[in-house]
């Protein structure tokens, strides 16, 4: 009977362990193959680390709260049947204890995994903080508190007052489920009314199986109104973020009136516990009610007193209340966004340039940008896909050495799409063996276009040809931003390399990335990717390797994920090995900066960010660095001590790749928007809202819309080269005009510094949407637009551009005509140049500043105004009509007025 017993308890063992096993069995794969992942790609610390600080916390969690739970339910047990007087057999005794066991586990393993999950990082931050050497103005108290610190312990707090939520509920159903299933005995629980023969329930404070139970709840109400004590205390922390005030951060009655409060009901609370469990234990139930009734009282009364601080008191005297507390949102918010080294420069916008100014700023002329990256994107896409499953997912803007100068340039990167396939070419092995790689790059100038108004390419096709002196020697694009799902090379299936003429040329991966699949990988890599393909076919050797995680912003992400990274990587050709990389900017994030006002970055609330990491990813093999490019951030360090040998100094960073990184515009964009009211520093201006900017508006395509900011290549104030930044126009509130311009900076020793040209205020300097209205207003321009978009076209505007030049500012503006039909693509016609109060257009750039300066050009050249007598004669009889119906207007106008 006893090897039955035996044998039975084995097989429910097994039989558990392999359900277990069935049910979790992917989770199971997804580790093995992530460890195997990350060691091959070199990052196993990221794993590790993780893992061995889940188990850490994990471990010592579930064994308390297991242990404490099946103690605690089989006393409840002991004493529910000694005090109940229940009888039970050793069978039922024997199967309630196998039910808290298994009921123990269960609860034990939620919360820990809970727990776990929301504490491993935490604990992390917080036992590696960094200090920001910065206090807060309140509590005096460095920042770090706030971002390591708090979050660390006020999940503790949570955890523990979950778990004693998770006891409180468990012994409630303990009790519940214990008397419908085991009544107790008569007597035992109340007495008998010995005249009506009902219950008499106020007896039930004498037994002793209710005095039990009470003694559990004066146990757990006292740690209730201990970590409610904590609970308030912690709060007045997190009054650093309150929004009440006029600005964010603690206001005059958060830190009079409210953290007074939440002082006094820590107090309380603190005191209240004992009272509580006193009044519990001696059925006192008066007592019993002053601690919650005077917190309760405490919380309704310090409401009502904020209210009325608010409104009566701070209201009426607003500025003079809240000035310090602005002072403090002011200089704490610059801090956060790194707004408060913005160099200040005054542009007086002389308006003074000749032609021979122009002449001698040729480094900054040559590369003003006529051709805009969205319509090029488009027209890429059309001319150099070369064949269908070929994808420009994005154009982006650079700069290199080109045949000995310094050029701003688009680039993009041609990648593969397996998914415009046709749908018979979409198989298996087209998808994971065959089709496998992009190949190459197409970059123009951003000053230069055909005659056709196609941009002119200096590197095109495939293989790739350039007229740059720039060499591709490693074209494959096996990783990017359309890399999704995986691939097998070194199978006996050769990959499809390029298109050449009616043939195709293949190749053989010969990199280092992936991992082999020999017996074991290949079956977990099986169940991972849910292909049997994969298992079973015949072309995967064991020399064949899997390459997974081949999209650039999910690879970098998977790497790093405590870092947020940018939106758009950019393609880049390393001029000293001819290879090509993608660089992403990376960004330590939080929304935990006190009195930082909040804004959203990438979906993220932010209030203290910094552009921390430069992730540099090898779009052959896939290796993937990550350069620290602000080395002063705390959250970076914190990270870099967290995971030690992930971070490398940027002075480790390739030169070749350093003149490549630049200010990213999603940054400079947020640092913008932050920037339009926080670039004042005096409070009572700040107040009144006296010198609020707004973004310049602009038209673009065929719609008004914010300014986008632009990288351009401009000579700044007192030196000598000019440099490749990033800027954005400022006007005054819902005005026109022209306020300011920040500038971002890319270039050299000077990355990542901050400008903004101030404009004089006693003169009116031409902002965006004013040079629109001009454009629209004059009269050889506006009529030219008018009989395009009667040709079966459309006109399009580009990006205004402003350009810093010795003083001046001169605008610049493509303009791009898109027949009416579904394949068209833009082709950019004409540029037009603002400057002081002219303003031309002309076919192209040079010819445009020719005009604007009163040079000569050639006659032939000035294609509207000369070659065509057609059109001529069209803009003449036009602007004859035109003055007709104006005067006719006048004279209308007249009569109703002599009417009236």
């Amino acid at each position: 009977m006893k090897i039955k017993e035996n044998f039975k308890r084995k097989l429910y063992i097994l039989l558990t362990v392999l359900l277990i096993l069935l049910v979790f069995s992917k989770s199971i794969v997804n580790f093995i193959t992530n460890y195997i992942w990350f060691k091959n790609v070199g990052f196993l610390s990221v794993f590790t680390v993780q893992v061995i600080t889940k188990l850490i916390l994990f471990i010592p969690i579930i064994v308390f709260i297991f242990i404490g739970m099946k103690i605690y339910l089989n006393r409840l047990s002991r004493k529910y049947i000694k005090l109940g007087q229940v009888i039970l057999t050793e069978k039922q005794i024997a199967n309630n204890k196998k039910i808290f066991m298994w009921f123990s586990l269960i609860i034990s393993s939620y919360v820990s995994l809970i727990t776990t999950q929301d504490l491993w990082f935490k604990t992390l931050q917080f036992i590696n903080r960094t200090s920001f050497n910065q206090m807060d103005p309140i509590f005096n108290k460095d920042i770090s508190f706030y971002v390591f610190t708090l979050p660390f312990l006020h999940s503790l707090l949570i955890s523990a007052i979950t778990i004693v939520a998770i006891f409180i509920v468990v012994t409630l159903l303990f009790y519940i489920a214990m008397m419908r299933l085991y009544p107790p005995a008569e007597g035992s629980l109340y007495d008998f009314n010995e005249i009506t023969s009902r219950p008499n329930f106020k007896s039930i404070f004498r037994k002793e199986l209710a005095q039990y139970g009470l003694r559990k709840v004066a146990v757990f109400g006292f740690l209730f109104f201990v970590f409610l004590s904590y609970y308030f205390y912690l709060k007045g922390f997190y009054l650093m973020y309150s929004a009440r005030g006029v600005a964010y951060g603690a206001s005059y009655t958060d830190i009079n009136v409210t953290l007074l409060g939440y002082r006094i009901i820590t107090i309380i609370s603190l005191i209240g516990a004992p009272i509580f469990s006193y009044s519990i234990l001696k059925n006192k139930k008066i007592l019993m009610l002053v601690a919650p009734v005077s917190i309760l009282i405490m919380i309704l009364g310090m409401s009502g007193i904020a209210i009325f601080v608010q409104q009566l008191v701070v209201e009426p005297d607003e500025i003079t209340k809240e000035k310090e507390f602005l002072e403090y949102n002011i200089f704490h918010t610059q801090y956060g966004f790194n707004l408060q080294n913005v160099e200040t420069v005054d542009y007086e916008v002389k308006q003074s340039i000749t032609y021979e100014d122009i002449l001698s700023n040729s480094e900054t002329i040559s590369n003003i940008r006529i051709n805009d990256a969205r319509p090029l994107k488009q027209t890429f896409n059309q001319i150099q896909v070369i064949r269908l499953y070929y994808d420009f997912n994005d154009v982006d803007i650079d700069r290199y050495n080109i045949n000995g100068k310094y050029t701003e340039v688009f680039i993009s990167a041609r990648e593969l799409n397996p998914e415009k396939l046709i749908d018979s070419a979409q198989t298996w092995i087209n998808m994971h063996l065959k089709y496998t790689h992009g190949y190459g790059i197409v970059m123009a100038p951003v000053n230069k276009v055909t005659n056709e108004g196609q941009p002119e390419l200096i590197f095109k096709n495939i293989p790739p040809i350039t007229t740059t002196g720039l060499v591709i020697n490693q074209p494959e694009i096996y990783f990017g931003e359309l890399a999704n799902g995986y691939i097998i090379v070194n199978s006996k299936e050769k990959e499809f390399d390029y298109p050449s003429g009616s043939d195709n040329k293949e190749t053989m991966y010969s990199g280092t990335a992936g991992i082999t699949l020999g017996a074991v990988n290949r079956t977990l890599f099986s169940i991972r990717e849910n292909s049997m393909k994969l298992l079973f076919s015949t072309n995967i050797t064991n020399e064949s390797k899997i390459i997974i995680n081949r999209n650039i912003k999910d690879r970098v992400n998977k790497l790093a994920p405590f870092i947020i990274f940018d939106e758009n990587p950019y393609i880049v050709l390393d001029e000293i090995t001819g290879r090509l990389y993608w660089i992403i900017d990376g960004y330590s994030v939080t929304n935990q900066y006190p009195y930082s006002q909040t804004y959203s970055f990438n979906g993220f609330p932010t209030n203290y960010i910094r552009n921390s990491v430069k992730a540099v990813v090898d779009a052959y093999n896939g290796d993937v660095s990550f350069y620290v490019y602000d080395v002063e951030d705390p959250l970076i360090k914190t990270y870099s001590k967290i995971f030690e040998g992930v971070f490398k100094n940027k002075a480790l960073m390739p030169d070749s790749l350093k003149n490549h990184v630049k200010y990213p515009q999603d940054y400079f964009d947020l640092q913008g928007e932050v920037y339009r009211e926080y670039h004042v520093v005096n409070p009572m201006v700040f107040y009144n809202g006296e010198d609020v900017w707004d973004i310049s508006n602009e038209k673009f395509m065929e719609n008004i819309q914010k300014i986008e900011s632009n990288y351009v290549m401009f000579k700044l104030p007192e030196e000598d080269k000019a440099e490749f930044s990033v800027i954005l126009p400022y006007t005054p509130r819902e005005k026109p005009n022209m306020a300011s311009l920040l500038v971002g900076r890319s270039d050299y020793e000077n990355y990542g510094k901050l400008l903004i040209y101030r404009l004089p205020k006693d003169k009116t300097i031409d902002g965006p949407m004013m040079i629109e209205s001009r454009i629209d207003q004059d009269s050889t321009i506006s009529p030219q637009f008018t009989l395009w978009g009667q040709e079966g076209s459309s006109v399009l505007r580009g990006n205004v551009i402003v350009v810093p030049i010795d003083g001046s500012l001169l605008y610049v503006e493509p303009i791009y005509i898109q027949a009416d039909n579904k394949n068209s693509i833009p082709e950019m016609k004409r540029v037009i140049i603002a400057y002081e109060n002219k303003i031309v257009m002309e076919n192209n750039l040079e010819d445009a500043l020719k005009v604007l300066f009163n040079q000569s050009i050639e006659e032939n050249q000035v294609e509207y105004n000369t070659d065509n007598t057609v059109l001529n004669e069209l803009l003449r009889r036009y602007n004859e009509l035109k003055n007709y119906v104006d005067e006719l207007e006048t004279i209308i106008n007249e009569l109703i007025d002599q009417y009236e």
